[in-house]
C-alpha cells in the first residue's frame, strides 16, 4: 500500500508527555506503517520508556494523540492489538510459567494451544523452569519468561523495552529468531533500546534524546549520527 492507503500501525501526533521533574516527551510526531520494524533509540531518560507504555495503554499523554491501528491507545481494541514486554516484568505470585502462559493466551481469547506454548518455552530454553514459579527467577530469566508471555497471545503490534537487558547470548539469539517469526507472520515490531547491535536488525532507527526525535532513519546511516547518543 502506498499514500494514505496503508495500513498505520502507530501513529503519534504532537505527543507530549511531562513528568513531575521534567520532560517525558516533548510534541512528538511518528509514524509506523504496519509490518514496520522499528528500533527507537536513546540513552535512559530519552523517552522511549515513556512512549512504548502510552503506546501500550499504561501511561497517559499530558496532550497530543496516539493510536493504534486507528483506535485510540489505551482503548480496548488498541489493546486487544498490542503485545508489551516492559523493563520490569510482573508476574502472578501463585502460577507457574505454564500455567502463566495457559492464561495469558487464554485472556486474550485465544484457544489452549500446548504446542505453541512448548515451542516458546524450548525456544527461550526455559523448559526446565516451566513449572516454577517466575516470582522467583533471576533477572534474565524473569526477561525471558517476560517475552514468552507477551508472544503467547495474539498480536499485531509487539512493542519491546530493552529487551536484551538481563540475557546472556543465546537468550539474545533466541530473542532474534522470535522477533523474526513475528515480523515474517506480518506484527509491527517497535523496539526501544540502547544496545545498536540490536538497533541494527531492525529496519529503521528512530532517536530520541530529551523527549525528541532527532533523527529517523535506516540503521545504515545510524553511524554518521553519534551526536545525542
Amino acid at each position: 500500500m502506498t499514500g494514505d492507503d496503508r495500513v498505520v500501525a502507530l501513529r503519534c501526533t504532537a505527543l507530549h508527555k511531562d513528568h513531575g521533574e521534567g520532560r517525558g516527551l516533548g510534541s512528538v510526531d511518528l509514524e509506523v506503517p504496519a509490518g514496520q520494524c522499528v528500533a527507537i533509540v536513546g540513552h535512559n531518560g530519552s523517552g522511549k520508556t515513556t512512549l512504548l507504555r502510552i503506546a501500550a495503554g499504561l501511561g497517559e499523554a499530558t496532550s497530543g494523540e496516539i493510536s493504534v491501528f486507528g483506535a485510540p491507545a489505551g482503548d480496548l481494541a488498541a489493546r486487544a492489538a498490542v503485545a508489551y514486554v516492559g523493563d520490569q516484568p510482573t508476574f502472578y505470585d501463585d502460577l507457574t510459567l505454564r500455567e502463566h502462559l495457559r492464561f495469558v493466551g487464554g485472556l486474550h481469547g485465544a484457544e489452549p494451544d500446548e504446542d505453541r506454548v512448548d515451542r516458546l518455552l524450548t525456544a527461550l530454553g526455559l523448559v526446565p523452569r516451566a513449572d516454577d514459579l517466575p516470582t522467583h527467577f533471576s533477572r534474565g530469566l524473569r526477561q525471558k519468561a517476560a517475552l514468552a508471555l507477551a508472544l503467547a497471545r495474539p498480536f499485531r503490534l509487539l512493542l519491546i523495552d530493552e529487551p536484551f537487558v538481563g540475557l546472556d547470548a543465546s537468550g539474545r539469539q533466541a530473542l532474534l529468531e522470535l522477533i523474526g517469526d513475528a515480523r515474517a507472520g506480518g506484527a509491527t515490531v517497535i523496539m526501544a533500546t540502547h544496545d545498536l547491535g540490536l538497533a541494527a536488525t531492525a529496519q529503521r532507527v528512530v532517536v530520541l534524546a530529551e523527549g525528541s526525535i532527532v533523527h529517523d532513519g535506516t540503521p545504515d546511516d545510524l553511524g554518521a549520527f553519534m551526536g545525542p547518543l
